[in-house]
């Protein structure tokens, strides 16, 4: 379990823990806003079968206290930044700071890795709350691209 003691706006603490028998198929469901489709898959499955499938991607469950809310993947690129990835938390649980608790959490814990260069993600330019809310957590737009999305770095401590 990855914890660091982060609690959303109604109190519920927030972790995140490795995707297992017991909690896939929650995970699995979780889906985002219809208005939020256009920059991330419609159910988290999407990205439980990207990690399954491939070498590059961890997936891990997003809870607020003992509910699976989220889901939320990290990678090690070639030049050994990490980075984040398919965050998606469900509509119903949105507006409660589960989002920033998850990245910060997850930016926190990836910068301890030993040989860690870089904390990245990107997102769709286009997408406001995404906008919004990585800068306020200490990342930066770095000028780069990847497919059509910013590339953001992690410049500051994380700060939900």
């Amino acid at each position: 379990m990855i914890d660091s003691k982060l609690r959303d706006r109604a109190g519920r603490h927030v972790t995140l823990r490795p995707v297992d028998d017991d909690n896939w198929r929650a995970v699995a469901d979780v889906a985002p806003r219809d208005d939020q489709r256009a920059w991330v898959y419609p159910m988290a499955a999407r990205y439980l079968l990207t990690s399954l499938r491939g070498d590059v991607w961890t997936s891990l469950a997003v809870y607020a206290d003992d509910t699976v809310v989220g889901h939320v993947m990290w990678g090690v690129d070639d030049d050994g930044a990490r980075w984040i990835g398919g965050m998606v938390v469900d509509a119903a649980e949105q507006g409660r700071g589960v989002g920033a608790a998850t990245v910060a959490t997850l930016a926190t814990w990836l910068r301890a890795q030993p040989g860690c260069a870089a904390v990245r993600l990107s997102y769709h330019p286009d997408n406001p709350a995404a906008a919004t809310l990585y800068p306020r957590l200490g990342f930066a737009l770095t000028g780069e691209w990847e497919d059509d999305e910013v590339v953001a770095e992690l410049v500051t401590p994380p700060t939900p």
